[in-house]
């Protein structure tokens, strides 16, 4: 991988990672309409390091609130009630789906579920029900609301993330539409969420990068930098957005990006399997 391609990838990584519309889909596709390799699934692990970032930075007081009274409810009584360290046990909660059912389908998640068939047909499919849940879900419970059993059913929706072309955020706010949370504490948890499974999964990935079929450590670094920066942007940009307007314009983007990318597969333009690793 060149430094162009990875600061081009870094630039889509950091743009659609919060949006519903899948970053790991896009980087897919972005490789192969310019003819590059798949940039599998190291890398993409590893910049969302960077976007994990921004979220840390955007919601920093939050966070910091939630590890410390998660931290002191674990031998002071009185803080065993309070709404930022049970949020914290919540998080723990949800993060379990994603790392069991990550570890058990790794090979899939590598190889697999990155055929380009299979990521059109998620972006419509679980763009249908993003455009379901936003229409009949009621949108009048808040964070402080949650439960264990909504906590699990948040993991078990970003879970599907695996998969190129749900989208994390986009299962995660799916999920907690459909459970009865307004839009932007669906989208709020889905960032929270997000963190640890994101950082872990990244963090785990390192040892790829460099190798035989992996990106170099420079241009990884480069579209890391730069996820973290355009990501930072986006997510301000998206708690304005969802607290005004639907999610209906990233419902029809996945429609048409999804049956473009099936037409172009099945007319033979693209590959389904376009581009080796690297």
């Amino acid at each position: 991988m060149g430094w162009f391609e990875a600061l081009v990838l870094g630039l889509v990584q950091g743009l659609t990672e919060f949006l519903p519309i899948s970053s790991s889909a896009h980087l897919r596709i972005t490789a192969a309409f310019a003819g590059w390799g798949d940039p599998g699934a190291a890398f993409t692990a590893v910049t969302q390091i960077g976007t994990e970032l921004a979220v840390i930075l955007y919601f920093g007081k939050k966070i910091g609130r939630i590890l410390a009274h998660w931290f002191f409810s674990l031998y002071r009584s009185e803080y065993r009630s309070d709404p930022d360290a049970r949020m914290g046990w919540l998080i723990i909660v949800g993060s379990l789906p994603i790392v069991v059912l990550g570890l058990l389908f790794q090979e899939d998640i590598e190889h697999a579920f990155r055929d380009l068939r299979l990521i059109a047909t998620t972006l419509i499919v679980f763009g249908i029900l993003l455009w379901i849940a936003d229409r009949i879900g009621r949108k009048e419970r808040e964070l402080d609301r949650l439960t264990v059993p909504h906590g699990l059913g948040y993991g078990f929706a970003q879970a599907l993330a695996l998969i190129p072309g749900v989208s994390r955020s986009g299962g995660t706010i799916t999920g907690g539409l459909l459970l009865g949370y307004k839009r932007s504490d669906a989208a709020e948890y889905s960032f929270l969420l997000a963190v640890p499974a994101v950082l872990g999964s990244g963090f785990y990935k390192l040892t790829d990068i460099g190798g035989s079929n992996s990106p170099a450590w420079g241009p990884t670094i480069l579209a890391t930098v730069v996820a973290f920066g355009v990501g930072y942007l986006v997510i301000a940009w998206l708690m304005a957005f969802i607290k005004r307007r639907s999610f209906v314009p990233f419902v029809l983007y996945r429609l048409a990006l999804g049956a473009l990318l099936l037409v172009l597969v099945f007319t033979g333009v693209l590959d389904p399997e376009a581009g080796p690793v690297g």
